[in-house]
C-alpha cells in the first residue's frame, strides 16, 4: 500500500536575507480572514469598522504572546526555563492554543476596558474568526511537517519524510478541517443567537476543545515530560475550557430566561 510522501520545503520562498515560510503565510492568511469576518459582522451590526484596527493589533499579540508562553511553560518548561532567552525565539516552533485562548480572553478584557464595548459581546463575535484561524495555523503545521499524528496503516497516512518514514495519521489536517466545522457553526449560531451573551462563545470553546480532547487520541504526546495519567497534557488541558463553555452557556440560558419580558 502505498501512501502520501509528504517532502514539501517549508520555506516558499527564500530571498536569502529573507525566508517566507508556508506556515508564515498560513498565519497570516489566518489574520486576514479573522478581519474580514469581524468587519462582516461590524458591518451588519453598525458598528464603527475602523475600530478593528486597533483590535485586530490586539488580537495578533495576543494570540503570539499567549500561544508561545503557553508552549514554553506548559510543554517543555524545564528546557525554557534553562534558557530563558529561547522563550522570545517565536521563528523556532513553538505555538499552543491554549496559550493563546487565554491570552486573547485577557486582550479582549484589555480591549474592552479601555474601548467600552460589552465584554461578552466581544467575546461571541471575536471567537467565530478565532476558529478560522486556526485551522490555517494547523495546515501551516502540516507544511512544516509538526504536531504528528501518531503512525496508521490506513489507506490515508502521510509520510513525513522530513521527520521519518512511518505512514502517520494527518492530525493537522483533521484538524483543520474540524476547525472550519467549528467556524460554520460558530456563524450560524451568532446568526441565530448573536443577541443572547455569552452562547456563542461558550458553544465555541466547547466545541474547539472537545475537538482537541478527540483528536489528541491520534496525536504523538507533545509535553516533554510524563504527566502520570492516563491522558495527555493537551488533553488535561482541555477539560477545563469544555466545562467552561458549557457553563457559560448554561449562563447564557439563565440569563436570559431571568430578563423581564418585554
Amino acid at each position: 500500500m502505498e501512501h502520501l510522501i509528504w517532502n514539501i520545503d517549508p520555506i516558499l520562498v527564500d530571498f536569502g536575507f529573507l525566508k517566507i515560510r508556508w506556515y508564515g503565510l498560513l498565519f497570516a492568511c489566518g489574520f486576514v480572514g479573522s478581519f474580514l469576518t469581524m468587519q462582516w459582522i461590524y458591518q451588519r451590526e453598525g458598528k464603527n469598522v475602523e475600530e478593528l484596527d486597533t483590535l485586530l493589533w490586539y488580537m495578533v499579540i495576543a494570540t503570539i504572546l499567549g500561544a508561545r508562553l503557553g508552549h514554553t511553560l506548559i510543554y517543555d518548561p524545564g528546557y525554557y526555563l534553562s534558557h530563558p532567552l529561547k522563550i522570545l525565539a517565536v521563528w523556532e516552533g513553538g505555538l499552543a492554543s491554549h496559550g493563546a485562548t487565554l491570552g486573547i480572553i485577557l486582550a479582549l478584557y484589555l480591549y474592552r476596558r479601555k474601548y467600552g464595548d460589552s465584554y461578552f459581546w466581544l467575546l461571541d463575535r471575536v471567537s467565530i474568526p478565532t476558529a478560522l484561524a486556526g485551522a490555517l495555523i494547523r495546515i501551516g503545521n502540516f507544511f512544516n511537517s509538526e504536531i504528528l499524528g501518531i503512525p496508521t496503516a490506513q489507506p490515508w497516512g502521510v509520510v513525513f519524510s522530513r521527520v521519518d518514514h512511518l505512514p502517520r495519521h494527518p492530525v493537522q489536517l483533521y484538524e483543520a478541517l474540524c476547525y472550519l466545522l467549528v467556524y460554520a457553526v460558530s456563524l450560524r449560531i451568532y446568526t441565530k443567537r448573536g443577541d443572547q451573551p455569552g452562547f456563542v462563545f461558550g458553544s465555541f470553546i466547547a466545541m474547539l476543545f472537545s475537538v482537541r480532547f478527540v483528536l489528541e487520541y491520534f496525536k504523538t504526546e507533545q509535553a516533554m515530560y510524563d504527566n502520570g495519567l492516563a491522558i495527555t497534557t493537551g488533553q488535561l488541558l482541555s477539560v477545563p475550557f469544555v466545562l467552561a463553555g458549557i457553563g457559560c452557556i448554561v449562563w447564557s440560558f439563565r440569563t436570559r430566561e431571568s430578563k423581564p419580558a418585554g
